[in-house]
């Protein structure tokens, strides 16, 4: 399956729930979801991936969930992207077989080379681009420096997974990313946030092409 170059990771707004914000990207026209829990139960997240892949399959998205590959395998989710602290990634290799999407995620060229060796991965989330609030024990700020660094240091050692950026992403930020050469870009609270999803999507996807 390809790896879209506009990822959405899903955050609350307000009083909106998950799935709610994930309806209206969908409806938005966002093609690449990924269900970011954190905190709840795993019989609260199996009920929650029911209804976010429901929506999903309702609007033509591919499906990620993050962590927890026995119930993305459970839900017949698209793919499971997973963190550093997460589930080894061999092991859910095993887990969710071979026709699952899986991600992972790296703040460092040496994770990129673990991933490259490892040759489980289909794309990895790099990051972050600069400080979120979305995410606790947040790595290293990488910034265009950081990326444009790895991603010479990837080409110089003919690694071509595709590299998705991440981490604090506004609109203005996307043209100098792309221009370091990442495969996209997966923003949260940019699109989380927005009262106009749909032009802002269309925007994006400008900008990606």
């Amino acid at each position: 399956m390809q790896i879209s170059k506009l990822q959405y990771v899903s955050a609350q707004a307000g009083q909106q729930t998950h799935l709610q914000v994930i309806e209206a990207i969908c409806v938005a026209g966002g093609k690449w979801i990924q269900l970011r829990l954190k905190g709840e139960t795993p019989a609260e997240v199996l009920q929650i991936a029911h209804k976010a892949k429901a929506i999903c399959r309702d609007h033509g998205a591919t499906f990620i969930l993050n962590d927890y590959p026995g119930i993305a395998r459970s839900v017949e989710a698209d793919g499971v992207h997973l963190g550093k602290l997460d589930t080894p990634h061999r092991e859910a290799r095993k887990i969710i077989g071979n026709d699952m999407i899986l991600g992972g995620t790296a703040n460092t060229m040496e994770d990129i080379r673990h991933y490259a060796r490892e040759g489980i991965v289909d794309y990895i989330g790099l990051g972050p681009f600069r400080y979120t609030n979305t995410k606790q024990n947040l790595s290293p700020i990488l910034g265009l420096e950081g990326y444009e660094k790895i991603i010479k240091c990837c080409k110089a050692e003919e690694i071509d997974l595709p590299i998705v950026a991440i981490g604090g992403i506004l609109l203005e930020d996307i043209p100098e990313i792309m221009e370091m050469g990442v495969h996209g870009i997966a923003i949260s609270g940019l699109l989380t946030k927005s009262k106009q999803k749909k032009e802002l999507i269309s925007t994006i996807h400008g900008m990606l092409e």
